[in-house]
């Protein structure tokens, strides 16, 4: 009986041998699956972290019922549906109005001051997370009397996303949720004034609405189109690979008019391009003024 029996550190052997031949399979796996992203639509994922890509290609997977990433990838090919849901599973999750008050509180605090002392300021939220960030943001610099001189460029990859955010409503109980946070960042007024209401559903006021420009635009691919006097990139940056990280901080490095403020999702690292280049203005958080 024992004669039969494998010595325990073959099986060992043979038990990592099939766990790497499986890793193997799906790291081939998903790279392919990122090739035909690019090859069939345009949007390119190759400098993505590869941790992130594997919980949102999981839960893409569960979703399309794919045993494998190849038969995720099969769906993605033959099926604009699935492809359509894939992308936005991939692109920057939507964030509720006001969901962060520590950050709104800075775009008071930080954010507009700095906006005040430009004649013609525009603002650049880079992979921006929805309605939510971008009306958010319209909302407090209006409060704070600078909107009125003032460009956002709200941009994502996604073009249907684009699409989307140029004609969005919410429900009427997103408002009433968002008012508390609202007040907890420093608002004062009743949230409901700066929308127009209509079936349930709710949207910003015209006058603010149209200091928001909204376009397709990749941070992956794309060179730099403006000078901007701020920059807000809070969560796509986490995604990124550290080439594409880099590569990026060149870009916004490009695109920030000096003296401009920059704010990312974490602070700069020493290693970082151009970290030599900005100097921190809020202690340990990530908001940056460019003075070189």
């Amino acid at each position: 009986m024992a004669a039969l029996m494998a010595p325990a550190t073959q099986v060992n052997s043979n038990a990592w041998t099939g766990l790497a031949a499986g890793l193997a399979v799906e790291e081939l796996e998903t790279e392919l699956l990122l090739e035909a992203l690019f090859q069939r639509y345009g949007h390119e994922f190759r400098g993505y972290d590869r941790a992130y890509l594997r919980r949102r290609l999981g839960d893409a997977m569960r979703g399309h019922g794919a045993a494998t990433l190849s038969g995720l990838q099969e769906k993605v090919l033959h099926a604009p549906a699935a492809a359509s849901a894939l992308l936005r599973m991939l692109a920057p999750q939507p964030v509720d109005l006001f969901e962060n008050t520590g950050h709104t509180q800075r775009l008071r605090t930080v954010l507009a001051p700095s906006l005040r002392a430009w004649p013609l300021p525009r603002v650049w939220l880079a992979e921006c997370a929805g309605v939510g960030e971008a009306w958010g943001l319209a909302i407090v610099l209006a409060e704070e009397g600078v909107l009125g001189k003032l460009d956002i460029h709200a941009t994502l990859a996604n073009e249907e996303l684009v699409a989307e955010m140029q004609d969005a409503w919410l429900p009427v109980a997103a408002l009433d949720a968002a008012q508390t946070r609202y007040a907890a960042s420093g608002g004062h007024a009743a949230l409901s004034t700066y929308f127009e209401v209509r079936d349930g559903q709710a949207r910003l006021q015209p006058q603010l609405r149209r200091r928001i420009t909204w376009s397709q635009y990749s941070l992956v691919t794309d060179a730099s189109f403006n000078e901007f006097q701020a920059i807000l990139c809070c969560g796509a940056l986490s995604d990124f690979g550290p080439v594409l990280r880099q590569r990026v901080l060149r870009l916004f490095h490009d695109s920030l008019a000096r003296f401009g403020v920059l704010c990312l999702d974490r602070p700069l690292a020493v290693s970082d391009a151009y970290a030599g280049r900005y100097q921190a203005i809020e202690g340990d958080r990530p908001w940056y003024k460019r003075v070189g």
